[in-house]
């Protein structure tokens, strides 16, 4: 047995149990892997499948004990609530529409918590979450998991440190061709939930790829979105959620963003890219080559930064050296890790830094289910300006 109260000697681990993520889950499998790359954390408890066959069966592939497979996850956060080697964090990698009631369950069990996004489909359902983890003085990350990429955390500390000086202009981009036939219609899952807004919410690519932008520029530039106008496309027979956007911006400080995403791109497949344009300077950063910062002053040559040099700030500190790439699971794992690292530290009664809070969170959360319902909002009203 593995005790997380153990806080001495041996490496400290971190019990955690998945909600969602079972057969045939793409997202799932990378949760379970990042949560395991450093060591700090181990999987014990599990609600895979709303059917509990498909539960035990990956219970099962995974090792785990029997008792710790559930039926629902209402049964798994009162079961884990009451046993005395309960759970430090549970994962929720469900479909949208059981974020909130999933993260509320576990909350009310005083389980800290990772979600995946969007946090909930109401800005008034994340605003109760988050009053609910601050009562309880629990951990509570919302996993947008870009923002662990090394150069990203560079990235943002260049910004902060003002070297490229006053934000003027912010471009977003997230192309992706997947969703250009109706493979939804074909009994391709990953299409069919997220085309479905019973399942997915009100916005279907917005939410689900465009929310990925916002946090983004969020996170590097620490900007606020003050208003927007958005026009969203649903393309595709029969689709009543959107497979293209684009959205204006203008930000707290008086700037302005263009976002466009899209899953009807062809020859596009996961382009998340940012162009951050500033008085001094401008930084871009592409997610299908994250290894690679471009950075450009006024005047001067294009600066090309490499993950795993020392020039790098700490912040941007990586896990092989230069020119061994990280990617995808890393990044998640960085969140993970960080999360993982916050909660061991409160676990023994230490006051959090800032510098260990590095990790999204439930305010981060917010400000995603604002920005899509706003976008949504926007639209519907025929593409006028809508306040945040």
């Amino acid at each position: 047995m593995i005790e997380s109260s153990k806080m001495e000697g041996e490496r400290k681990i971190l019990r955690c149990g998945m909600v969602g993520g079972g057969e045939g889950s793409f997202i799932g499998d990378v949760h379970r892997k990042a949560a395991a790359f450093d060591g700090k954390c181990q999987l014990v408890a599990g609600c895979f499948s709303r059917d509990y066959s498909k539960t035990l069966r990956m219970g099962e592939s995974l090792g785990m004990e029997a008792q710790r497979l559930y039926k629902n996850f209402q049964e798994m956060a009162l079961e884990e609530g009451n046993r005395e080697d309960r759970l430090d964090f549970i994962s929720i990698v469900a479909q949208n529409n059981y974020h909130y009631e999933c993260a509320k369950a576990f909350l009310e069990q005083g389980f800290n918590v990772v979600c995946e996004k969007p946090l909930t489909f109401e800005v008034t359902q994340a605003e109760e979450l988050k009053k609910l983890a601050e009562e309880k003085n629990l951990l509570f990350c919302v996993m947008y998991s870009y923002s662990g990429y090394p150069l990203i955390k560079q990235a943002r500390k260049l910004v902060m440190d003002g070297k490229i000086g006053d934000i003027l202009m912010v471009m977003g981009e997230y192309p992706q061709d997947w969703l250009i036939s109706t493979v939804e219609k074909e009994e391709q899952k990953q299409a069919a939930w997220r085309t479905d807004p019973r399942q997915a919410g009100a916005s279907n690519c917005t939410g689900d790829i465009g929310s990925h932008i916002e946090h983004m520029v969020s996170y590097i530039t620490g900007l606020k979105i003050d208003s927007l106008c958005a026009k969203l496309d649903n393309i595709g027979e029969g689709r009543k959620l959107d497979t293209n956007s684009s959205i204006l911006l203008k930000y707290n400080n008086g700037a302005t963003g263009i976002y466009w995403s899209s899953q009807i791109a062809i020859g596009n497949d996961n382009g998340l890219k940012v162009r951050i344009y500033g008085s001094k300077g401008a930084i871009e950063w592409g997610q299908e080559d994250p290894n690679i910062l471009r950075v450009t002053y006024a005047g001067e040559p294009v600066q090309i930064f490499s993950r795993g040099h020392s020039y790098l700030y700490p912040q941007a500190s990586s896990r092989l050296p230069s020119g061994h790439t990280e990617g995808y699971y890393e990044a998640f794992a960085n969140i993970y890790n960080q999360f993982a690292i916050a909660l061991l530290k409160k676990k023994e009664g230490l006051l959090l830094a800032n510098e260990y809070l590095d990790f999204p969170d439930v305010n981060d959360g917010i400000n995603g289910v604002k920005f899509v319902n706003g976008a949504v909002k926007s639209s519907q009203a025929g593409s006028i300006w809508i306040k945040l």
